[in-house]
């Protein structure tokens, strides 16, 4: 019992691995080389706690259908995002994902580029947030390193706010603590109101553990460009493991 309580809480933050750009790969010759569910599969084999898809309407990468083959093979943390229209909210609510979270991305945009404004659309996240939680999943606002949007993504009654953390992987080789700074105030202000902190967009294996260690309280990071593209050259499994290592124990 000893060893199973020190397994689970040795790492305070989870990894959670968004397989979008497996599908991607697929998508790009039809078929199902490579196989999204066995890829979901051997990511939590390999250490991961969690997987994040985040279907889009086109379907350009994770399809619907993958959704919902994939939900019954995860046994940790399924988590997924996207914009709430009304085709994703119903999906969410019958698959039933551990965690959604909820992103303003348009259907033309190539990746997502920024987060919610939630106070000019409090009334609409937080009719969102309700039905999502009724289903009694978790629910997550992504938003900028702001913490007035952190204060009001916690009046629309999310449990959750990603921080969106293109800005500091951008800034972060000119100046590592210029670069966390506003994401440490927002992470303050998450706190502050009751909130569970996510981070997630172009952490990689160089700003992963820094921005860890000024905001320690993450919960949990959501990655997949950078673990794909290191993939290819490690492969998944010592990719996995590389970036569980950058992330600080307890």
């Amino acid at each position: 019992m000893l060893i199973f309580v020190e397994y689970n809480f040795s790492i305070m933050t989870r990894l959670s691995v968004n397989i979008n750009k497996i599908a991607t790969i697929r998508n790009a010759r039809g078929g199902n080389m490579p196989d999204v569910e066995k890829a979901a599969v051997d990511c939590e084999k390999f250490g991961a706690q969690g997987i994040t898809v985040h279907p889009r309407p086109d379907q350009r990468h994770i399809r619907y259908s993958d959704v919902r083959a994939i939900r019954p093979l995860i046994t940790t943390e399924f988590n997924i995002e996207g914009n709430p229209i009304p085709t994703f909210t119903e999906l969410v609510c019958e698959v039933v994902p551990d965690q959604v979270t909820l992103v303003p991305d348009a259907h033309d945009a190539i990746t997502s580029n920024a987060g919610w404004d939630t106070l000019a659309h409090r009334e609409f996240l937080t009719e969102i947030c309700r039905v999502f939680k009724a289903k009694g999943i978790r629910t997550s606002i992504f938003v900028d390193p702001d913490p007035k949007m952190v204060e009001g993504a916690a009046r629309c009654g999310a449990d959750r706010v990603e921080l969106y953390t293109a800005d500091y992987a951008e800034q972060f080789p000119a100046g590592p603590a210029e670069a966390v700074a506003r994401y440490v105030k927002a992470a303050e202000a998450a706190r502050a109101c009751g909130l569970g902190l996510n981070a997630g967009h172009d952490l990689n294996l160089d700003n992963l553990a820094y921005f860890l260690q000024s905001i320690p309280w993450t919960d949990e990071v959501s990655i997949g460009h950078a673990i794909i593209c290191d993939a290819l050259y490690m492969g998944l499994e010592q990719t996995i493991q590389a970036y569980l290592s950058k992330i600080p124990k307890n």
